[in-house]
């Protein structure tokens, strides 16, 4: 589950690698969302297009308010936030205020995911 209140490159790059590793974990049942804190106009659009255009297949776009979903208490001041769980418990928690998410993150985010795999 991804928070995000605008779109950049970095977070697209995640959604792009965590969308590939849903595909490479079918069999697993994982799955993902974005949820987009905005009231910006044409935000849905701009979503829409952003799933076309990057081949989203696997990953769900979605638009709360700003605040984000009631009991979730999104930092006001997180540009990105990321919770890796299974079964209702959190494995991994990221938050990154606005152009902090870089590519080394993108990695340590996604070193995180078998966290939430089955041990198989």
């Amino acid at each position: 589950m991804i928070f995000a209140r605008e779109v950049s490159d970095n977070l697209t790059s995640l959604v792009k690698k965590i969308d590939q590793a849903n595909a490479k974990n079918k069999s697993a049942r994982m799955g993902s969302f974005v949820v987009f804190l905005s009231n910006e106009e044409g935000m849905e659009d701009k979503l829409k297009e952003l799933a076309k255009k990057e081949g989203l297949k696997h990953t769900v776009l979605t638009l709360d308010n700003p605040a984000g979903p009631r009991g979730y208490d999104i930092p006001k001041d997180a540009d990105v936030t990321v919770v890796l769980y299974t079964k209702r418990t959190v494995k991994a928690n990221y938050a990154f205020k606005k152009g902090e998410l870089k590519e080394k993150d993108v990695q340590t985010i996604l070193k995180s995911v078998p966290k939430i795999l089955p041990d198989d």
